[in-house]
């Protein structure tokens, strides 16, 4: 079986989980013996694995307004997009900026839709997978000029990225490519639920496919401190509303008025950083809790050993890979009953995100109490090792067959 995909990033070139998952479900995929036509909006030379066929939609010429470099990211909002184009404007020449930039971000996801067709039209392939709502269009496209099965897989939703502020271009998108989808993807209970209420999706429509973790070759053995008698609790993510960076820190600040030796380290980038930084400042922390900046690569690993805890107390987490990472690397996890993975762990602690005095409390009672962080070390090693990228690929699997047979 052969399948066009679209995505929007992979790794090397990853800012997010959406990255991770496309590689993880792609080399599970090619474990089962399905080939994959990955489509990138841009795709340089080391994006290439021996498991996936990369193709990068800027090279298609054939198409007069595709010479582009699409400034697109999965986790891009419409004012964060008009903030970078007016920067490079600033920076740059803007007669070539208008040829790199739309007017807004629909623009270029309209632009990405329009190469599709084209794409499809030239390859050969039996399903089409999509990946989040700036490849929606593409898979319509791509559906019409092939009359193949559409397939999309929703790893958020709006309504997950924005608190419920919701972008209603980005709804839009959003709802017609899962009414113009043959079966939908949901990566957890807790998304299938919300497709169905917010956009009125029939259950039968949706199959949870949780998603796994990639175990790494390599194996870092040198454990990390920044200093022997300090503990420290890691949040490692976007920095944006929906993982909950504020409520991380309000917990930080009744965790210290405890226990002094703790340092929490903030690991990400996004648009509420500003916020968070300021916020510290004002609540007395700068120097308790650090900013470790965006991570990537064998760092994110050194990042979770270096760390007594991990904590991930996301408002509205789709899914969550970044738990199975800390438990990878032997840290307990602590995470909120509003997220997805929290579905499929065990050995871990769980708390709402909005109680701060619960989770402030299971702060402490991992950095106190050595036979319960022991246990959870332990026992989260152990768990993690069943997540494996072949699973949800059989899963997958079952959906692109159940859409070529409806």
């Amino acid at each position: 079986m052969k399948v066009l995909m679209f995505g929007w990033e992979f790794p090397p070139h990853a800012s997010g989980g959406l990255g991770t998952a496309c590689y993880g479900l792609t080399k599970g995929l090619s474990h089962k013996g399905i080939e994959v036509l990955f489509v990138l909006p841009r795709a340089s030379r080391n994006t290439n694995q021996d498991f996936v066929k990369i193709i990068s939609a800027e090279d298609i010429k054939k198409i007069k307004f595709i010479e582009i470099d699409s400034p697109l990211t999965p986790y891009l909002t419409s004012a964060e997009y008009l903030e970078r184009k007016n920067e490079a404007i600033e920076y740059g020449r803007s007669d070539e900026i208008k040829k790199i930039y739309g007017k807004n971000l629909f623009e270029e996801v309209y632009r990405y839709r329009q190469k599709a067709g084209f794409i499809a039209r030239h390859n050969n392939f039996d399903v089409i997978h999509c990946h989040d709502w700036m490849t929606y269009g593409a898979g319509i496209e791509a559906k019409k000029a092939s009359g193949k099965p559409l397939v999309i897989h929703v790893h958020a939703t709006e309504f997950d990225r924005t608190g419920g502020n919701v972008n209603q271009c980005v709804y839009d998108l959003e709802r017609e490519g899962m009414h113009a989808a043959d079966l939908i993807m949901a990566v957890s209970n807790l998304t299938k639920q919300k497709i169905i209420e917010h956009y009125d999706i029939p259950e039968w429509k949706v199959t949870v496919v949780h998603n796994a973790v990639e175990f790494p070759e390599y194996n870092e053995g040198e454990m990390f401190h920044i200093k022997p008698y300090e503990k420290i609790v890691l949040f490692l993510g976007r920095i944006t509303i929906q993982k909950g960076p504020d409520y991380f820190i309000y917990a930080a600040k009744k965790v210290l008025e405890h226990d002094p030796n703790v340092k929490f380290i903030i690991a990400g980038s996004g648009d509420m950083e500003p916020f968070i930084i300021n916020k510290v400042a004002e609540l007395g922390l700068s120097d308790k809790i650090l900013f470790a900046g965006f991570l990537k690569g064998k760092d994110i690993d050194k990042a979770y050993k270096m760390a007594d805890l991990y904590v991930m107390p996301s408002i509205s987490e789709p899914f969550g890979i970044t738990p199975l990472e800390a438990m990878r690397n032997g840290t307990p996890v602590l995470i909120s009953h509003q997220s997805g993975v929290s579905e499929v762990i065990n050995h871990c602690l769980k708390v709402d995100f909005w109680d701060i005095n619960d989770m402030a409390n299971k702060m402490l009672s991992v950095l106190k109490y050595q036979e319960l962080h022991q246990t959870l070390k332990e026992h989260g090693e152990m768990e993690v090792k069943k997540f494996n990228w072949d699973i949800p690929a059989e899963k997958v699997i079952t959906v692109y067959n159940k859409a070529l047979c409806t």
